[in-house]
């Protein structure tokens, strides 16, 4: 059992789970069965981890509300079957932690190769925001890209966000390296 699911057997047991300092605070009206104290016992360094903050601001516990809701929403109000209303779920799970993770500028030079303007490949903002757009050349955004697409799997998967059925070994079924792109959002289907 991951330390998701041990959360998830918790909250449905109706035990809070929350931390002090290192350990695991338990709050509860009744006592929960022994096998939800077994589970938070052997996961408590991973529910730990979801439990703190990260660099941007989230903990695990916030990124698995952000994929439940997402995916509920698009299961239930938009009528998705629950693997495409997942698989959209995670794109928009990747989508938000690119962006709350931005990468860090290097200052005239390209973010991927490293290189100043090239004769034929000037360098070219990629970004919205003036404090946090990176320079790339045209040529190395595709690379750049699918590295930071695999970053924030790697990261959700850290979580335990995973979107399986839809996605192996971080990338859509039958496709490359990591393309969330692909990803059509008018019926979650993956593009062919």
């Amino acid at each position: 059992m991951s330390a998701i699911e041990a959360l998830r057997e918790a909250r449905q047991a109706g035990v809070r789970v929350t931390l002090d300092g290192e350990d695991l605070l338990l709050q509860a009206s009744a006592r929960p069965p022994a096998s939800v104290l077994d589970a938070l016992a052997r996961q408590k360094a991973r529910i730990a981890a979801l439990l703190r903050p990260g660099a941007d601001g989230w903990t695990g516990e916030d990124w698995l509300a952000y994929f439940d809701e997402r995916a509920g929403v698009a299961e239930f109000d938009r009528g998705l079957p629950r693997s495409a209303a997942e698989a959209q779920a995670f794109a928009c799970c990747v989508a938000e932690w690119l962006n709350r993770n931005p990468a860090r500028p290097i200052s005239g030079h390209c973010v991927e190769c490293g290189n100043p303007d090239r004769p034929g490949d000037s360098l070219l903002p990629y970004g919205t925001e003036a404090d946090s757009h990176v320079w790339l050349h045209s040529a190395c955004w595709p690379a750049w890209h699918n590295q930071r697409q695999a970053q924030a799997i790697a990261a959700l998967a850290s979580m335990d966000i995973t979107a399986a059925d839809v996605f192996a070994n971080g990338s859509p079924k039958g496709k490359g390296p990591a393309n969330i792109h692909h990803l059509t959002f008018g019926d979650g289907q993956i593009e062919q």
